[in-house]
């Protein structure tokens, strides 16, 4: 297999689901059984990015292969100059595994739907949604350019809009949707301004130029300040689709789509573009920015775990978990746990899709019940979704012999080496924090839903497990939540395949008298506080790594195990009333149950105040500008009369008048025009006398 070939591959690849798209939405009410071509294009995609992943990493193995064409040319433009706009494919090791795991996912999600959506009057054109979503992601993974990826960025936006509003006769869904698309809008413009601004400095949006262009010390501004903003504005983008606080309100409305819409827009796939897109740009964050971005990812790690610790709503608690561990991601790319940044993208998009598939099957079986409250004892009826939804939930909580166990574990060390070289010790207590909450309110989940005894013994008596079709996405999800396909050693991730040898820290791109992240280079520098200049060797961090790895592993299942055993004291044994906790924490355990009131906030500052700003312009609008129009037409109309006025009476008087005088003084005249000679004689005579008389006075 040779680089052209591979190309061609990715080129099928992503243009499969855009296929099924168009087919299955244009004949979707003639063929009631269209959606099973839209599931072969899925599996035929799916075939061929594991074809293309196997051929990559062993053929290919830290290869980058790329291939481009010129999509607009025009010519030279003033100011900007030559303007030439290219588009292109670009294979590594991350995009090649990256595009394995969104149509995995979304095959299984494909597949899971063919049950689950039965029966719904819009069936057929979920599927197609469901495509088009698939072909957004894919373009977004396989791009070698930045316009591309926010062309597809958009497209991601658009197709999360349907789906999230799929059933859009329900308010609550419609009005999500609508809330998704704009949140995301918000982070968007930040992407947009960071591109463009890329554009105007170096003329291009190829990622290899713009790595090139940096490296020479050709900066934005030229300066180091305006390489950070570039980059803060373009990890915007990552803001808004990874819900990362602040723009992290979205998500959890989005569960009123489809249950496998959440687990293929939240698990794997759009929550997980901005993640893989500061990946994508990693090698020109500078230190100040990767400070910015690992403070904003544990944020969003901390606040969303504490919400999830009081949910209900078996998809919400889902929902703030994932927006939790997205946050995980987004902290270790900032203090410069690159690898395990990648590694936890790909661990969590397994095991939180079998939760999100899992759910759905709870859903499904409870008839559309998603109270956590009115479940219970559900392992009896449906042992295989509590098998698997154990295992996800065993993973996420970083349980030894678990995938999770191995990537929620690098990304602790990473916080735990940087908090000891850089003094940022609210890093790694934030860490360890949320991984010891997230293993509570996962447990609490389980328990709630799968012990005890039922609480709404109706619904229970009627629960069964689901069919073949939705248990065999969960059964395939929950392996490959085992350790053993990442490393043979389940204690060290390092030992395994995909950390060490397809997973590569980026090339650095940039000029050594910056401050920059962690990357594979002679050196390195640490990210230090405002104004301090320090490069360290790259060694001295992963000798940091492997110096505090031990302490981080004992901490990092200590925190799970205290977690897990905390849910069982307080809702298997109950040895703790949860409801008498809560009652004496009651302030606290409102302002999370009410998600730290930021909907409420945002709907004050935000949308009150963009409907008060409305009204205050409307208000100007009416009085202030109507007025001044208004006024001026009273004032025209009043001229306009005072003119009609003179015209009639003073200029039409005068014309009149001396036409009068004139008519009057011919009517006197015309008394002498008799026509005869005689009169005209005697006339003259009188004048003449009259003329004589007058003479003779004087």
């Amino acid at each position: 297999m040779n680089e052209s070939l591979l190309i061609n591959f990715a080129v099928v690849i992503l243009f499969l689901p855009l296929l099924g798209f168009i087919v299955t939405l244009l004949l979707g009410k003639k063929v009631s059984k269209i959606f099973i071509f839209e599931n072969l294009v899925m599996l035929i995609g799916l075939i061929l990015s594991i074809v293309l992943l196997i051929a990559k990493v062993t053929t290919f193995n830290n290869v980058s292969i790329s291939s481009e064409f010129m999509w607009i040319d025009m010519g030279d433009v003033p100011v900007i100059g030559q303007i030439q706009i290219f588009l292109g494919l670009l294979l590594d090791d991350i995009s090649a595994l990256m595009i394995f795991v969104v149509f995995l996912i979304s095959f299984l999600v494909h597949f899971f739907s063919i049950d689950y959506m039965k029966g719904d009057i819009r069936y057929n054109r979920y599927f197609a949604y469901l495509g088009l979503f698939t072909f957004s992601m894919a373009g977004i993974v396989l791009t070698h350019n930045l316009l591309m990826m926010y062309i597809f960025w958009e497209l991601v936006g658009v197709s999360s809009y349907l789906l999230i509003g799929f059933w859009f006769e329900k308010k609550s869904a419609s009005d999500a949707g609508k809330k998704a698309f704009i949140v995301n809008r918000i982070g968007d413009l930040g992407f947009l301004l960071g591109l463009l601004t890329l554009f105007l400095t170096y003329n291009t949006f190829s990622f290899v130029e713009i790595f090139t262009e940096i490296s020479q010390g050709n900066l934005p501004l030229n300066s180091e300040f305006g390489l950070t903003i570039t980059g803060i504005f373009i990890f915007c983008g990552a803001v808004g689709k990874s819900a990362q606080f602040p723009l992290h309100v979205w998500l959890p409305d989005a569960m009123e789509g489809p249950t496998p819409v959440s687990a293929l827009i939240h698990a794997a796939t759009m929550v997980a573009a901005g993640v893989y897109l500061v990946v994508r740009i990693f090698g020109i964050l500078t230190a100040d920015a990767m400070l910015i971005i690992a403070t904003i990812g544990a944020l969003s790690a901390l606040i969303p775990a504490t919400i999830a610790l009081t949910q209900n709503d078996i998809k919400r608690v889902l929902a703030y978990s994932t927006v939790s561990q997205l946050g995980y991601m987004i902290m270790a790319l900032g203090v410069g746990a690159y690898k395990f940044a990648f590694f936890h993208l790909i661990t969590h998009a397994f095991f939180k899709a079998c939760m999100f598939l899992g759910s759905g099957s709870v859903i499904h079986a409870m008839h559309h019940e998603q109270d956590i409250q009115n479940m219970g004892g559900l392992r009896k009826k449906m042992p295989i979704t509590y098998a698997t939804f154990l295992i996800s939930a065993i993973a996420i909580s970083g349980i030894p012999l678990t995938s999770g166990f191995l990537s929620k574990d690098g990304i602790l060390a990473g916080t735990y080496a940087f908090g000891t070289l850089t003094g940022h010790w609210y890093f790694p207590f934030i860490g360890f924090l949320v991984a010891m909450m997230t293993a509570f309110y996962m447990f609490r989940l389980i328990i709630l839903t799968f012990h005890g005894e039922p609480r709404n013994k109706e619904k229970y008596e009627h629960a069964h497990e689901s069919s073949f079709i939705m248990v065999m996405p969960l059964v395939v999800l929950s392996i490959l939540s085992f350790f053993i396909w990442y490393t043979p050693n389940p204690m060290d991730p390092e030992a395994g395949w995909m950390y060490s040898d397809w997973i590569k820290n980026p090339e650095l791109h940039t000029p050594e008298n910056l401050r920059f992240g962690f990357m594979q280079s002679d050196v390195t520098s640490v990210i230090t506080p405002p104004g301090e200049h320090r490069i360290m060797y790259s060694e001295t961090y992963t000798a940091a790594l492997h110096h505090v790895h031990g302490s981080a592993v004992f901490l990092s299942i200590a925190m799970a195990v205290l977690g897990i055993l905390l849910a069982f004291v307080m809702y298997q044994w109950k040895k703790i009333s949860a409801d008498i906790l809560a009652d004496k924490l009651k302030p606290l355990y409102k302002f999370s149950y009410n998600k730290w009131y930021f909907d409420e906030l945002y709907h004050k500052i935000f949308v009150a105040g963009t409907i008060g700003l409305s009204r205050l312009i409307a208000w100007f609008d009416l009085k202030v500008i109507d007025g001044i129009v208004d006024g001026s037409a009273a004032v025209t109309k009043a001229f306009s009369k005072s003119i009609g006025w003179f015209d009639d009476n003073v200029i039409d008087g005068l014309v009149n008048l001396t036409a009068s005088v004139s008519a009057f003084i011919g009517l006197i005249f015309s008394k002498f025009q008799t026509g005869k000679v005689q009169t005209y004689i005697i006339m003259v005579i009188f004048s003449l006398v009259i003329l004589l008389f007058l003479f003779k006075s004087f």
